[in-house]
């Protein structure tokens, strides 16, 4: 975004305008060209609403955490580990098992603990970065095919 300061907001901002076009903008015509009710539960609006609320709440915390000198491998480490574990935990309380906590297979426990372990030790234990400066990526241009024949060359 060229703005070392306030980039990454004006990046979120631009992923809003995203959302609001392939979020909104699509369904409402999809809805319009199929002629469908306009009709919506209470119930079904309150939690969509409430769950794009929490969704973005999460993409702007991983945005801080960045801007809070976190690195992609620590950020998205705790974002990809604690994610599932959170949403069966959460799906869990919702949605008890039959016979209760006690009755979860082993294998399901043990899917969690491993997750979440993962998420730690990646988090904890990520190689440290190679001594000296970065490697120099050049920034790809458009750039125009030279002259033939006294025709102009159209960009690349």
């Amino acid at each position: 975004m060229g703005d070392p300061v306030n980039g990454r907001y004006k990046a979120f901002l631009c992923v809003g305008l995203a959302y609001f076009l392939t979020a909104v903008l699509a369904p409402l015509a999809a809805l319009v060209l199929k002629g469908a009710s306009w009709s919506f539960t209470p119930a079904g609006v309150a939690w969509s609403v409430l769950a794009g609320i929490v969704g973005a709440i999460g993409a702007f915390g991983v945005l801080l955490a960045f801007g809070a000198k976190g690195t992609p491998a620590v950020v998205m480490s705790i974002v990809f580990a604690g994610a599932p574990v959170l949403n069966a935990l959460y799906s869990l309380e919702l949605h008890p098992p039959a016979g209760g906590w006690q009755k979860l297979p082993w294998p399901f426990v043990l899917g969690l603990l491993l997750a979440a372990l993962g998420g730690c030790l990646v988090t904890l234990y990520k190689p440290a970065p190679a001594p000296g400066p970065r490697p120099h990526r050049p920034v790809l241009t458009a750039r125009a095919v030279p002259l033939e024949d006294g025709v102009a060359g159209q960009p690349l």
